[in-house]
């Protein structure tokens, strides 16, 4: 064996010893659990909040609906395998998905509400994702990021060993999207049949007729094989639960298994408490229309159509913030502050709303300039543009620190003011540590002599590098300083310069201790 290899299996065997050998509460096998249930409670108690910010936020609109929803979750996760804080939330989006969080905490979109025909569809769909949350299906795709880490770790260790060399598009930043990393998880084959199993045996005992789940996957099916007409579900629920004619044909196993037993379907019951939905589908559609249209950079299109979808459901707190999003893409900061009031005095607890008129207000330099916003708006869900612009603010402020820390989180996100945050924070990090942003080395040029080499690591061009050749003893300390030597060329990010290291031919034990210290730069 190997060193890597033996490396590999010493790295496994500490993580098996630290993982607990368990029974899962719903199909009985024994499994080996890295993630205990305490964090998976903490990690559904954390990331519930956020995650609904950043999947549409709560439907607010409608309170009678998630109660509705909510009641149906509970009877189902009262006769689960596994009982667990169960929570179910009705989201504002009109993107068909459903999901689970570890710790029972599951949600689903009003874009599926408005396609299910039947209670008994609805008890279907939570009750496969309470299996999901009681199987541990979220906990295991996280435990299989750990043996993942453990393998990129042992990986590395044998590149290092064998001397060969080695190695945050969205606006949330790195840590923030936990949940939503999640919620986009294509759960596996097995998960999804063990989740259609033992969630129509729950709609048995809940007293739902489990021919609701069948029909639901034949619908799934139909609506998968129908390709692009239907990119919504291609880009939500079938993104993370993929249908398919087995699971059609396993749903049809299992309800002759359980003896055809009937029950309840609430067709009327169903119908009833989703018409208020289905009224304002218009309406919705109408915002949907908008944002494709502002997407294509049609803005006045876009704003027809936004005004239009307010004037239809004027409580829906979404179609003011969209009439603000487009009026500040129209470089009308003024007009999108007014929508995004409007928004805000009808629900004040969605991130988006809070982000607009924070940005609104910093860009018309009003009052605090959105800092009471803008910081709402980051507690909810922290993003890039909240915390660009209030380091932003913090630096216009004086405060240095907390400006470095928020440009520092802001970067985490790969949006363009995520690499400018970046950008920020390196600026002001430079005036202390400068130097560090400067990479240097010593080779031979093609006449054999000694040159220094430079690389600018910093994101900005910097000047007027000075160095000086040093020779360590075994210890690592500074022995002898040679001549300073000066890089005056400026150097964009990423670029390198060389100059004669003006220490003349030496021995190659006196090579082995030369290094080349970086005394000062400029940032451009």
């Amino acid at each position: 064996m190997g060193v890597a290899s033996r490396t590999v299996s010493l790295l496994t065997s500490c993580c098996l010893a630290l993982a607990a050998c368990g029974t899962n509460p719903v199909t009985g096998k024994k499994e080996i659990q890295f993630v205990s249930e305490t964090s998976e409670l903490q990690i559904g108690a954390k990331e519930y909040a956020p995650t609904r910010q950043s999947q549409g936020g709560d439907l607010k609109v409608l309170p009678e609906l998630t109660a509705y929803v909510n009641g149906i979750g509970q009877k189902l996760a009262t006769v689960s395998d596994r009982q667990l804080p169960y929570e179910f939330s009705v989201l504002n989006s009109s993107v068909p998905n459903a999901w689970a969080l570890p710790g029972g905490k599951i949600a689903v979109n009003r874009g599926l509400l408005t396609e299910l025909d039947n209670e008994a569809e609805l008890a279907a769909v939570l009750g496969h994702e309470i299996v999901h949350a009681a199987a541990r299906h979220g906990a295991k795709a996280q435990e299989r990021g750990t043996l993942l880490q453990v393998g990129m770790v042992a990986a590395q260790i044998g590149v290092a060993m064998s001397d060969v060399g080695s190695t945050a598009g969205n606006l949330m930043v790195q840590g923030a999207g936990v949940g939503a990393a999640l919620v986009s998880t294509k759960y596996g084959r097995e998960a999804e049949l063990e989740s259609d199993l033992y969630g129509m045996r729950y709609m048995q005992r809940a007293g739902y007729d489990p021919r609701g789940a069948v029909t639901l996957q034949e619908k799934f099916v139909k609506l998968s094989q129908a390709g692009g007409r239907n990119q919504n579900w291609l880009e939500g629920l079938f993104a993370s639960h993929p249908p398919s004619p087995e699971r059609v044909a396993r749903n049809q196993a299992t309800l002759a298994e359980l003896g055809n037993p009937g029950g309840d379907l609430g067709q009327e019951r169903y119908a009833a408490r989703v018409a208020p939905l289905l009224a304002m589908k218009p309406a919705y559609d109408k915002a949907d229309q908008a944002l494709a249209l502002a997407r294509k950079k049609d803005l006045a299109g876009a704003q027809k159509l936004a005004a239009e979808a307010a004037r239809l459901a004027p409580k829906e707190a979404r179609f003011p913030q969209l009439q603000g999003d487009i009026a500040l893409a129209q470089k009308n900061p003024q007009a999108a502050l007014a929508y995004y009031q409007k928004s805000l005095a009808l629900d004040d607890g969605y991130f988006a709303s809070h982000l607009g008129a924070g940005t609104a207000q910093y860009q018309l330099r009003t009052g605090d300039r959105g800092k009471a916003e803008l910081t709402r708006s980051a507690e909810l869900l922290p993003t890039a543009p909240a915390l660009y612009y209030l380091g932003s603010i913090a630096k216009d402020a004086g405060d240095r620190q907390r400006a470095m820390e928020l440009f520092k989180g802001a970067a985490g996100s790969k949006s363009e003011l995520g690499k400018q945050a970046a950008v920020e924070y390196a600026r002001l990090n430079f005036a202390d540590n400068g130097t560090r942003y400067i990479a240097s080395g010593l080779q031979l040029d093609s006449r054999g002599q000694l040159v220094a080499v430079v690389e600018n690591r910093a994101p900005f061009p910097v000047s007027q590098i000075l160095l000086t050749p040093v020779l360590v003893d075994a210890n690592g300390r500074v022995a002898q300083e040679g001549r300073q030597l000066r890089v005056s060329k400026t150097l964009q990010p990423g670029e390198r310069a060389s100059v004669n290291a003006g220490v003349g031919a030496v021995t190659d034990d006196v090579r082995s201790r030369l290094r080349i210290r970086v005394d000062s730069v400029r940032a451009e």
